[in-house]
């Protein structure tokens, strides 16, 4: 029913013999509405929006998706509980546990996922994901590894450990990424600590580890780029980050290495949440099922250099290019010799350390 003044204007106008013009006047502005209704909203990480990624979601739904970007899941988390509200997400394995405590997710029907049967089982049957009757909290759609990429040319035989970026010898010239799950999970490990699952004096052990950490930094970033041309310039000799780094200045001819630390890499999955009061959740499915597609995942691997969660994409890609990549095609067989990223304890405390160790505390 049409609100009363609506309604008295139009019975006026129907009076005057304009109710027509009024209608047609009407229309555009209902059209423009539905439109902007029917765009999908997608929160992200940088470089993940990429149209390359979900090209037959494009091909249905031409400008069918907005992208907002987050530069960590601790960022997302906290926006998306402070009120953001999209309709699809894409954290990391480690925090679904704590997006669904917050009552921010609805489960994904499997059934609506077509390329739900190639997606490495390692992965799928993550128990944080599982949401019971053919549901999951998380499809798995990205999987890689965190090291160290170091300049070839400018460190000579490097002790092959995480202890690298706490060695005085690089002081100015080392980063770090600034975000719980990575270096603050490493100086766990370099402490002698699980950093899954952490007592009060664990944490003390992991802050005492950080504080000796942070006057060698240059800086501590999530901003990838600003990482990759400080490495190209020789500014920094070495940096933690990700597959798709060391993927990137290689294609630039510098000489760079991603190491294989004696105490192994990080490996992380990510994947697509689909939020509680998503307004687009059939266009949240068809995103998901152009982005699960095998030729979605070939332009992540090679791209990037990240592993896609679906086997089919590793058919399309030759092996000589996996080889270059130092990337296998059997995530099992890379998780035998790292240390897989799930959920943490103590995150908010770690989170809290973190900051108070930044700040000089």
């Amino acid at each position: 029913m049409l609100p009363l003044t609506t309604s008295s204007l139009l019975r006026s106008a129907a009076a005057t013999g304009i109710a027509a013009l009024m209608t047609a006047l009407a229309a555009p502005a209902l059209t423009g509405s539905a439109l902007a209704a029917d765009k999908l909203s997608y929160f992200t990480w940088s470089g993940y929006e990429l149209p390359d990624f979900n090209k037959s979601f494009l091909a249905a739904h031409p400008d069918g998706v907005e992208a907002s970007i987050f530069s960590d899941d601790d960022e997302a988390f906290t926006k998306v509980k402070a009120g953001f509200k999209p309709d699809l997400a894409h954290p990391c394995y480690d925090k679904i546990a704590r997006w669904n405590k917050e009552g921010l997710l609805q489960p994904i029907d499997t059934s609506r996922i077509k390329g739900w049967d190639t997606i490495f089982p390692v992965f799928k049957n993550l128990p944080d994901i599982q949401a019971g009757d053919g549901k999951v909290w998380m499809v798995p759609w990205d999987w890689g590894n965190t090291s160290i990429l170091y300049r070839a040319d400018l460190v000579k035989d490097p002790e092959l450990s995480w202890n690298f970026l706490w060695d005085e010898k690089y002081k100015g010239r080392i980063a770090t990424i600034d975000a719980v799950h990575d270096t603050p999970l490493v100086a766990a490990i370099l402490a002698g600590v699980n950093p899954f699952d952490m007592t009060p004096e664990d944490l003390e052990k992991v802050g005492a580890k950080l504080r000796e950490q942070r006057p060698l930094l240059r800086n501590y970033t999530t901003d990838m780029t600003s990482v990759e041309q400080a490495l190209a310039s020789g500014e920094l000799v070495a940096a933690m980050t990700w597959n798709a780094s060391a993927t990137t200045l290689k294609k630039q001819g510098v000489n760079v290495e991603f190491m294989k630390p004696k105490e192994g890499m990080l490996t992380w999955s990510c994947g697509f949440v689909l939020l509680k009061d998503a307004k687009n959740v059939d266009l949240a499915y068809d995103f998901i099922n152009s982005r699960v597609e095998a030729a979605s995942g070939k332009e992540l691997i090679t791209q990037y250099g990240y592993g896609s969660a679906s086997q089919a994409a590793f058919a399309l890609v030759p092996k000589e290019e996996l080889e270059r990549l130092q990337l296998p095609d059997d995530p099992e067989a890379v998780l035998k010799s790292t240390v897989f990223t799930g959920p943490m304890k103590q995150n908010d405390d770690l989170a809290k350390l973190f900051e108070k160790v930044k700040a000089g505390g």
